[in-house]
């Protein structure tokens, strides 16, 4: 194996294996920037060593014990917390003696793993909810603050010194790593979901690069949310959540076509729709509708996803339900992301002119001012007018506000149809 080829397999071994490299250290460190720290260290090693030896047979459990080592030998010069030194000695000895000297990961994490655990400590009540969620997203999804900031739609400065104030915040209280207890739960769920949904949302529609989708991010979200329905299996709003997104994996395989270009929902073939996940995610929404309690936010969510997995095609789509849960969602959660959806539920229930009065109002706000769908949806409900020219502009100003490359091509692709009246 080259350099340059180890190097790219140690590049794909990183985005698997770091966050529950950081979780694992983070239990044991009680700092999840030192914890950050200690992974990139074995990082930098693995760069240095695999190029000549070569890829070891576990590479999870080998990047873990060269962090144990170097927390070990961090403790030692700092002489910090002598006990944690003689603890983490000893349970490094244990391994080894129990597994031969292999730091064996475990494959199915139970309820109370060292990824949930993180989520919880990076969700902490003495941070901000955009610091919990920006934090989150950097330690358990891996992403860079490029993309966090573009999920967020705040300048990327900004988001960086949110993750260096959490983590120095997180340090300086010595915050326990440990899942709150049951009579905390409940306080500490709501920016849990919203980071869980954030993740998911990543991996649905990329911010940015060459990709439509990351799915292994929704994977991981939809692994974490079904541990998390678990563990309150009372929480109505973590069964929404969980149905959500099962409901809207099932999309996944059709939301692409054959040369990895995106496919809009009115257009996919639904035959590919994954029936399974529908079930599984109608039966979570069914649990939670059957707690008894009014519909939050994700179970409204839930319910309008469940509209599109239970139309055999798009015709059969009920529109006017939809525009009735969009309703309910804004008086609930206003927000004018939750009002452009409603706008494209009005047209598609009530015809394009109604939704574009919508979206017009929402552009005059102007708080939508550098989000691409925006433009994108103005676009599409103007080309159903049959106004091509401000159609077409509407779709080239979205195409500039996108960093996602497969979506940039499909906007000018659109725009370019509507120079020619329309055709396709």
């Amino acid at each position: 194996m080259t350099a340059t080829d180890a190097h790219r397999t140690i590049d794909a071994l990183w985005r698997i294996e770091s966050a529950r490299l950081i979780a694992g250290l983070a239990r044991l460190v009680r700092d999840v920037g030192l914890a950050e720290e200690l992974a990139q260290d074995a990082l930098v090693t693995a760069l240095e060593q695999w190029p000549r030896s070569g890829i070891p047979d576990n590479p999870g459990a080998w990047l873990m014990a060269t962090a144990k080592h170097r927390a070990i030998d961090h403790l030692r010069r700092e002489r910090m917390l002598a006990r944690k030194h003689e603890v983490l000695g000893h349970e490094l000895q244990m391994e080894q003696q129990t597994n031969g000297g292999k730091l064996e990961a475990s494959a199915d994490d139970e309820i109370g793993d060292d990824l949930l655990r993180l989520i919880f400590i990076a969700c902490h009540p003495l941070l901000a909810t955009e610091a919990r969620t920006a934090l989150t997203l950097r330690l358990l999804a891996g992403l860079t603050t490029e993309e966090i900031a573009r999920a967020f739609l705040v300048p990327e400065p900004t988001i960086a010194q949110r993750i260096v104030r959490a983590k120095r915040t997180l340090s300086d209280a010595h915050v326990p790593f440990e899942i709150p207890r049951r009579g905390e739960l409940a306080a500490r769920l709501s920016s849990v979901l919203e980071v869980i949904y954030l993740v998911f949302n990543e991996g649905y529609s990329a911010t940015a690069g060459e990709d439509w989708m990351r799915p292994g991010l929704c994977e991981e979200a939809l692994r974490i949310g079904r541990i998390l329905a678990e563990l309150a299996p009372l929480e109505p709003e973590v069964h929404g959540l969980v149905a959500l997104m099962e409901i809207q994996a099932s999309r996944i395989r059709s939301r692409v076509g054959p040369n990895g270009e995106p496919v809009l929902l009115m257009e996919q073939n639904r035959a590919l729709w994954d029936r399974l996940l529908i079930h599984r995610g109608l039966l979570a929404l069914g649990r939670g509708e059957g707690l008894g309690e009014a519909r939050g936010p994700y179970l409204l969510q839930a319910a309008i996803a469940a509209c599109h997995a239970r139309a055999a095609t798009a015709a059969d789509t009920d529109w006017v339900y939809i525009t009735a849960l969009y309703d309910e969602l804004a008086r609930l959660r206003p927000s004018p992301v939750v009002e452009l959806n409603r706008a494209v539920a009005v047209a598609m229930a009530y015809g394009p002119a109604a939704g574009l009065e919508l979206a017009d109002q929402l552009a005059a706000q102007g708080s939508l001012e550098s989000y691409h769908l925006l433009p994108s949806v103005r676009g599409d409900l103007l080309a159903k007018l049959g106004r091509y020219e401000e159609a077409r502009g509407e779709f080239e100003r979205a195409a500039t506000l996108t960093r996602n490359a497969r979506e940039t091509r499909l906007l000018l692709d659109r725009a370019a149809a509507c120079r020619r009246g329309g055709a396709s």
